[in-house]
This record gives structure tokens, C-alpha cells and sequence, in this order.
């Protein structure tokens, strides 16, 4: 089972964030590049969580059905 993403860990500049793996930022087991993966709150600040709530993968620039395309563009 995978570990459980923390939402606001107190220091996220000492992990890397890539992998379940969380390695120290100096010690990168995973060969996930040669750079750790900055953690979410590092970009957006500490509400981050906030700025996915409501979305869904359906809500991203997903291409239109045929049924909402119009009959004359067919």
C-alpha cells in the first residue's frame, strides 16, 4: 500500500517527493533524475490542496464527444 501524500509536512525541502520512496534530498535512491521533485507546497504555497478541489480529469481541456459536436461540422 502506498504511504499517504502529506498535505503540509513541516520540512519539504529535505525529501524529495517524486516516488513513495520520500528519499533524503541528498540521497536519491530512485534514479528519478538527478534534481528531487519539489513538493506541491513549494509551488503554490501552503493552500495548494485548495486549488484541486472541485476539478476533475473531465474538467481538463477534455476533447468534445461527437454528440456535442453540431451536425454541420460533422
Amino acid at each position: 500500500m502506498a504511504k499517504k501524500f502529506p498535505i503540509a509536512p513541516a520540512h519539504p525541502e529535505r525529501l524529495c517527493w517524486g516516488c513513495d520512496l520520500y528519499c533524503p534530498a541528498d540521497d536519491l535512491r530512485c534514479g528519478n533524475g538527478s534534481d528531487r521533485t519539489p513538493h506541491p507546497c513549494e509551488f503554490w504555497g501552503d493552500d495548494w490542496e485548495q486549488m484541486l478541489e472541485g476539478t476533475s480529469s473531465e474538467a481538463v481541456d477534455a476533447p468534445p464527444t461527437q454528440a456535442q459536436i453540431p451536425a454541420h461540422k460533422l
